[in-house]
């Protein structure tokens, strides 16, 4: 792995939502605009994660955070380019290195069930289903 793992910026929108939109399993929706982005990283500073390369292009990216109770991971993609070159598991691991340096003991993340590549790559670093719970979900008015 070739490349330097640093905290997302704003700055980085651009180059982040052009990786998740190119990236299959990762679904983009009205909580991805440049302005709940910048939201979500002003609520869990230095938690969401870039990998960049030698020319400082971003070539992985994850968004990260927390409730207080419980650390969530959203959207971690890795350019199909440079894929299997650890970049994805260094992302996942500095991210809960950080969860856990503020006592955050779980994490979840959510993945799509069609997305077969997503649940090789999790459940080879150790992630397992929890069949005992349903995802709901409903707009807030």
């Amino acid at each position: 792995m070739d490349c330097s793992i640093e905290p997302m910026a704003n700055a980085d929108f651009d180059q982040v939502i052009a990786l998740w939109k190119t990236s299959e399993g990762v679904g983009l929706n009205e909580s991805d605009t440049r302005e709940a982005i910048a939201l979500y990283l002003e609520r869990n500073p230095g938690l969401s994660l870039v990998a960049r390369d030698e020319p400082r292009k971003i070539i992985g990216a994850v968004l990260c955070g927390h409730d207080g109770r419980r650390g969530y991971l959203h959207h971690l993609a890795v350019a199909a380019e440079h894929r299997r070159q650890g970049i994805g598991q260094t992302l996942v691991a500095a991210c809960l290195s950080k969860l856990g340096e503020l006592g955050i003991q779980k994490c979840n993340i959510f993945l799509y069930a069609d997305n077969a590549e997503g649940r090789v790559f999790w459940e080879r670093h150790g992630w397992t289903e929890r069949a005992d719970l349903r995802v709901l979900q409903r707009p807030v008015p």
